[in-house]
């Protein structure tokens, strides 16, 4: 299971890094004009935070995956991730519109590409917590 958390790992800081190109792909100069400044800067740092964390998620399962598999804490992290990524596929599919992608080529093979990387993070992380020691 270590490999796993090492990919995993990887595909964390790269999705971290994504959060980067979220204001021009979205826009966000335009559609946060409405906005009152509190909500504007809501939305910048909660994204800020959002990846920093992605990112420390992916370098401790890089850096660390013996360790989440072979201790206490570690399985407690791996418990607190499997729940974390559980929720997050959950709410792939009732947090967002399916008229969000629905129809959309991109969009579509774009929300696919993430229920998968939800589903294989969240089995990974199940397994690990129910398998391992």
């Amino acid at each position: 299971m270590e490999i796993h958390l090492t990919i995993i790992g990887i595909l964390l800081m790269v999705l971290a890094f994504i959060h980067l190109i979220f204001p021009t792909y979205f826009k966000w100069k335009q559609e946060f004009e409405t906005l009152s400044l509190i909500n504007r800067q809501i939305m910048k740092v909660h994204t800020f935070f959002i990846a920093l964390t992605v990112f420390l998620m992916g370098l401790l399962c890089l850096t660390s995956s013996y360790d989440l598999i072979n201790t206490s804490l570690g399985k407690k992290i791996i418990l607190g991730f499997a729940l974390f990524w559980t929720v997050r596929l959950i709410i792939q599919f009732v947090g967002y519109s399916s008229k969000l992608w629905k129809g959309k080529v991109f969009e579509t093979i774009v929300h696919i590409v993430f229920s998968v990387l939800w589903v294989y993070m969240s089995f990974c992380f199940w397994k690990i917590y129910f398998l391992q020691g």
